[in-house]
């Protein structure tokens, strides 16, 4: 079973969660917070595996307490959720590592997935949050410098012609199943892609590999 704590200051958010998680076979909720320090203290005693933390809340934010539960010896897989009112701080906690981020209104079946798939070791985000998120916060290397360019090209070059093409179709936002459509490749074989690409990047999560493509001017 995947345990799994829910953070929400709202208790309608928490109970909706609880009624889409309960559906699923291998995932028991082991409990409810209503803010980040609470989360802290109910982690530390129910080990959760994952859990599912709203980013704003009264009290200790989203933010906070995903840095503290990452940091406890037996840390739990951490999935941001929200509505995008706080993109800014979104994308530093992605560009720091956090495993996954998740949208708020997320379909039922997508959030049972995404906890399955944080569990598996594996970072989670949606392709359309990719694409927003470099939307409005990519820009052309540090500070946009030939040298910032050239630094992050240095960086993909251990990358194969392939695995560069689906680097440039992550950038631009596209799904899986469209990189595969473009570039006449089945998904699977694209996900495959996406993980050695990840693995040979030492990045956890596909919105970092897109930022880095940005920064090289490859998209």
């Amino acid at each position: 079973m995947i345990r799994t704590l829910l953070v929400d200051d709202e208790l309608l958010v928490r109970s909706g969660l609880r009624m889409i998680l309960d559906a699923a076979a291998d995932i028991e909720v082991v409990g409810e917070a209503g803010d980040g320090a609470e989360a802290v203290r109910l982690a530390q005693d129910l080990v959760p595996d994952v859990v599912l933390l709203d980013i704003r809340m009264p009290g200790t934010d989203g933010i906070t307490a995903a840095a503290r539960l990452t940091a406890l010896e037996r840390a739990p897989r951490v999935v941001l959720l929200t509505t995008f009112d706080l993109d800014e701080y979104v994308h530093n906690a992605l560009r720091a590592g956090a495993v996954g981020f998740l949208l708020k209104d997320t379909p039922p079946r997508d959030l049972i997935s995404a906890v399955r798939t944080v569990h598996e070791g594996h970072a989670m985000l949606s392709p359309s949050v990719t694409k927003r998120m470099l939307e409005r916060f990519a820009s052309p290397a540090e500070g946009g410098s030939a040298a910032g360019r050239e630094h992050a090209r240095e960086r993909l070059a251990v990358l194969s012609e392939r695995e560069r093409a689906v680097l440039v179709a992550v950038a631009q936002g596209r799904s899986n199943a469209e990189a595969g459509r473009a570039l006449g490749m089945r998904e699977a074989t694209v996900k495959a892609h996406v993980s050695r690409i990840l693995a040979k990047l030492g990045m956890t999560n596909r919105v970092q590999a897109a930022i880095l493509a940005h920064d090289a001017g490859w998209a």
